[in-house]
């Protein structure tokens, strides 16, 4: 197996992401400190919660928080859940659980570095990107024409990160149709679902739509709660998730059992967290939508589908790489550029950059951006 390559993201991420003033290209909606979380507890959850044993706890993850996980899906029970310490070790298990290297996966691209770069260390795959002159659509008939006898799995992210691009309900059906046509796995990176622009655009879970779906999710993007490290793969499979277990025992073993109690807590209060985020969000938006109309010759953008992020267009005669760079240098703020979302598999558009909408300060942040704008 050949070694991973840097974490593109997670590098640039640690040199900057505690430097910066405004973290304006940040991923996950706005967190929340452990009282206001408490106070969102019902009183067995609180009870739980303070009375916690803090030994281990079990490696597919406790009853209360694979019961609460399982409410989130239309068909999946508490024994159809894996948990995991977030996301990244969800997609590195699922991956080596499913793929060898007589395989050959298909990757969607742009997106989360691991998807791609630790199915290459696997085995054979090839890329499909999203069409960034077509609002970032889908070429089904290219999924199809990129299928060899040897393909295994098909990996998607949708909402997609970074440019929150979500496939219609009619695209969706017809991928499945494809996997269920070859007995593919459908791997499906669903972190940002739950928060979409309008409701009518919310996909259903790869779980619940397809017999080998695989959902991965995490209590880190939409509920803001990314410090619980909590995370989870929902199947129908049991013999699959049997076979993940057990290379988690070389990994995390287990997850800590503070950070599965509080997500019991979240998940259990999810309609309240939810609302409050998208309320958050679309307010943002507003601002983030505003901003960009009032630099037309700076910047192209479109409001994306759903999710807490954006992959605006650049078209300063500087580039991109240098825009984010003298940005956070000079003024504070962090972007992510095209760069770190370079893809191996695929050519991808190498003037875009992730701006995150989900934090409380993203006002504050777009002055910033706009004060410096106006120095240059």
């Amino acid at each position: 197996m050949p070694p991973l390559p840097d974490f593109r993201l997670e590098t640039y991420l640690a040199r900057w992401e505690f430097a910066a003033r405004f973290h304006m290209t940040a991923s996950d909606a706005e967190s929340m400190s452990l009282a206001d979380l408490l106070s969102l507890a019902e009183p067995s959850d609180r009870e739980a919660f303070e009375r916690l044993w803090l030994g281990y706890v079990p490696t597919f993850g406790g009853e209360a928080l694979r019961t609460s996980v399982a409410s989130t899906y239309l068909s999946v029970s508490p024994d159809n859940v894996l948990a995991f310490a977030g996301g990244g070790e969800a997609i590195y298990v699922a991956l080596h659980a499913l793929l060898g290297p007589d395989d050959h996966a298909i990757v969607i691209t742009p997106t989360y570095q691991s998807l791609e770069t630790i199915a290459l260390s696997l085995c054979a795959v090839t890329g499909v990107a999203l069409d960034a002159d077509n609002e970032w659509k889908l070429d089904l008939n290219e999924v199809r024409d990129r299928l060899r006898p040897n393909t295994k799995l098909i990996a998607i992210n949708f909402p997609n990160n970074p440019t929150g691009k979500l496939l219609s309900p009619a695209e969706f059906d017809e991928l499945i149709q494809i996997c269920r046509e070859h007995g593919l796995w459908l791997l499906s990176d669903e972190v940002y679902r739950l928060i979409e622009r309008t409701p009518s655009l919310q996909l259903p879970a790869a779980v619940d739509h397809y017999e080998r779906g695989l959902s991965i999710s995490v209590v880190s993007k939409v509920y803001g709660l990314p410090g619980l490290r909590i995370g989870w793969i929902a199947a129908q499979d049991r013999g699959l998730l049997e076979r993940m277990e057990r290379i988690k025992h070389y990994l995390s073993i287990c997850n800590s059992g503070p950070g599965e109690s509080l997500a019991v807590i979240a998940l259990n209060a999810r309609e309240r967290i939810l609302d409050r985020n998208r309320s958050l969000i679309n307010a943002n938006l507003k601002c983030v939508g505003e901003f960009f109309t009032d630099f037309p010759d700076v910047f192209e953008w479109k409001t994306p589908d759903a999710g807490t992020v954006g992959y605006p267009r650049y078209q300063g005669a500087d580039g991109v790489e240098t825009f984010a760079r003298r940005l956070v240098e000079e003024a504070n703020v962090l972007l992510l550029p095209a760069s770190i979302f370079w893809s191996e598999l695929t050519p991808l558009p190498e003037d875009r950059f992730r701006i995150g909408y989900g934090r409380s300060y993203v006002p504050a942040g777009l002055k910033a951006m706009r004060d410096w704008l106006a120095k240059r």
